[in-house]
């Protein structure tokens, strides 16, 4: 991280763990720009985005926040994955580069229905936009349809050996069809399709009951005191 500066945020109450306090490690925007390339970089050290800014979990007292990266190549989906993929054969899927107000139209309920009072909450355009959008580095936007009915997009940031899922979204009228599982398993599919070794994950936080879907997709990494460590089976 030579030449890079970094600020440390104040410490807040931390949205996955009520008995901690959260501090993030925040990149300063180097001088000459951000580039693609830097965030490529950093992603491999445990780091993150959201919108422009590039974030790392960095708590004095906690150490439960861990990056995941699933191996593309060796992941072999389990029973209940299988079913899922199998309920998937009849979807259109498709990667799109802008996004529509039929797209905020969706987000906006997934919000509203699911997510009521959360940190996301009241939705507006300009905040999904701020949120998911990147000026040095532009997601792509990975559409599932069923009969021509949008049901679900994953906004996902691709670099040369590896997807990043950065969020997800679906129809909150279908939450008992796992959308959200189903769309980590998409993004498996087209990473595997265009070569990638790896699925971004963001981070699996020990202790935090609605984190730990992310253990069920294996085999996988994550990354800890500086190095990333093979998990082949759940904890």
């Amino acid at each position: 991280m030579s030449g890079m500066k970094f600020a440390l945020t104040q410490p807040y109450q931390c949205n996955y763990l009520p008995d901690e306090k959260e501090q993030l490690l925040v990149l300063m925007p180097p001088d000459n720009g951000m580039q693609s390339t830097h965030y490529e970089w950093l992603i491999t050290s445990g780091f993150r985005r959201s919108g422009d800014q590039v974030y790392r979990p960095h708590c004095d007292s906690c150490q439960a926040c861990r990056s995941v990266r699933v191996l593309v190549d060796q992941f072999t989906p389990s029973r209940s994955q299988k079913r899922l993929l199998k309920k998937m054969e009849n979807w259109q899927t498709r990667f799109i580069t802008e996004l529509t107000d039929e797209h905020f139209e969706l987000y906006r309920r997934y919000i509203e229905l699911r997510h009521y009072g959360g940190a996301m909450y009241p939705p507006s355009k300009s905040q999904f936009e701020q949120f998911v959008n990147c000026y040095w580095h532009p997601p792509r936007f990975l559409e599932a349809r069923i009969d021509k009915k949008l049901i679900a997009l994953a906004v996902t940031d691709c670099f040369g050996d590896a997807f990043s899922a950065l969020y997800t979204f679906f129809e909150p009228d279908l939450s008992d069809q796992s959308l959200g599982t189903s769309m980590i398993l998409l993004q498996i599919q087209k990473a595997k399709a265009e070569g990638k070794r790896y699925l971004y994950l963001g981070y699996q936080v020990e202790g935090c009951q609605k984190m730990e879907y992310k253990d069920k997709f294996l085999p996988q990494e994550q990354f800890e005191q500086g190095k990333w460590r093979l998990i082949e089976k759940k904890r």
